[in-house]
């Protein structure tokens, strides 16, 4: 296949793909609307580092074992789905605000709200990238997707150079497709709306990832 042929049809496949509600979007959704930008941001290039993964071995020809293998993706799902369960879980025991962090005013506000993130920033990127990554990884319908995503581009003779640009320019879309997602909900006036019910965002998007997780587990059976 012609490279800017396979680049135009990865393009549209994909974009289509990242933009389909799913795990990694109800994460990413959750991170923004409870935690901000910067944080919804970072959980985003988690996932993106997460489709590196998939990529690198997709290339390797390792995606139509795995999508073969039913013990292997029995496996992924159980994995997957155990690990969607444990964030929803994470997420329906938010607690609500203090009363007294409430009625602050917006300067009082911000200034704590930014000493705590200065204190915590270091473990709260590398909990958050973690987070995004394995969500992503563990997503059993990955290598499916990867396997007939390839399959539309790939050819005997394709060089590595134009799979390496095809594989690159995916991440480049999966986060730009999520940045877009964390700017709008990271918008102040969409912010202050969800700000006092942060902990109900929590539990219903919690309880959204614990009703996917148990979705991938018993459709494994």
């Amino acid at each position: 296949m012609e490279f800017w042929h396979g680049f135009l049809l990865i393009t549209s496949v994909h974009l289509l793909a990242a933009a389909s509600p799913g795990p990694d979007f109800v994460l990413v959704s959750r991170e923004t609307l409870t935690k901000g930008r910067r944080t919804g941001l970072i959980c985003s290039l988690g996932i993106t580092v997460g489709l590196a993964v998939h990529i690198i071995y997709s290339v390797l020809g390792l995606a139509a074992v795995i999508a073969h293998s039913q013990p292997l993706l029995t496996a992924i799902k159980w994995l997957g789905g155990s690990y969607l369960i444990y964030l929803g879980w994470q997420g329906i025991q938010a607690k609500p605000k203090p009363t007294t962090d409430l009625a602050l005013d917006t300067p009082q506000q911000e200034a704590i709200k930014q000493a705590k993130q200065d204190v915590l920033k270091a473990d709260s990127t590398l909990a958050t990238l973690r987070r995004g990554f394995f969500c992503n990884v563990f997503n059993p319908k990955a290598p499916v997707y990867f396997v007939a995503i390839f399959t539309l581009v790939l050819s005997p003779d394709i060089p590595l150079w134009q799979l390496s640009i095809y594989g690159v320019w995916m991440m480049v879309l999966q986060m730009a497709w999520f940045s877009a997602v964390v700017m709008l909900l990271s918008i102040p006036a969409i912010l202050r709306r969800f700000e006092r019910m942060e902990h109900w965002i929590n539990r219903i998007l919690g309880s959204a990832m614990i009703i996917l997780g148990l979705n991938l587990i018993l459709r494994s059976r």
